[in-house]
């Protein structure tokens, strides 16, 4: 079982999941991809870090999303820990429910051509090629892929239901958490046999 969070993405265990995420692309592709991220990205309204821990808490992935153009949000340093099975898809529906429940109706992002295994894995989840777009035009190192996502609602659907503190997030309809001095911070179990990664 995973259980993805919400989290601060300058916490201690976010940046030693994000330095992991940089020496992996490093070694993929020879760069560290730090030049199209940083943390004040998803300290905005409309998006999101978020972490995977396994069943005895150890933070063992991570993920972003942020707002990229209206309606399409991008995920960003999608990562986890070598041999943690499962994790990569918990985190990637994590963030596409967030995403729904921003109002997004697709999510996007690029990744290099080489690193042919983070391209199956979102061809896997549903993710289809597209034109590149943003930086990444022009780009022939660059893929980028996209998915619509099934059920996007606006958030004024819910204009009763106050917005996470952490980062505007809304509360996510599965496994709401109450932690004291923080909110509602959504949190959602995934069991490892349901989501491959």
């Amino acid at each position: 079982m995973h259980l993805v969070e919400l989290a601060d993405p300058e916490s201690p265990e976010a940046l030693q999941l994000l330095a992991g995420v940089s020496q992996t692309l490093r070694q993929i592709t020879g760069s560290s991809g730090t030049a199209s991220f940083d943390v004040s990205d998803v300290k905005v309204e409309r998006a999101c870090f978020a972490i995977a821990r396994s069943a005895g808490g150890v933070a063992v992935g991570c993920g972003a999303l942020r707002p990229l153009e209206p309606g399409i949000a991008e995920l960003k340093r999608m990562f986890a820990v070598p041999g943690s099975k499962g994790v990569g898809g918990a985190i990637l529906v994590f963030l596409e429910h967030a995403a729904s429940e921003f109002g997004y109706g697709q999510v996007w992002l690029q990744t290099r051509k080489v690193n042919e295994r983070a391209v199956a894995f979102y061809k896997r989840h549903g993710y289809r090629e597209i034109a590149n777009f943003g930086r990444y035009v022009g780009r022939s190192e660059a893929i980028c892929l996209g998915k619509h996502l099934p059920s996007s609602r606006p958030l004024a659907a819910t204009p009763q239901q106050p917005a996470n503190p952490l980062y505007g997030l809304p509360p996510i309809a599965r496994g709401l958490i109450d932690s004291p001095g923080i909110g509602v911070e959504p949190a959602v179990v995934y069991p490892a046999s349901d989501v491959n990664s």
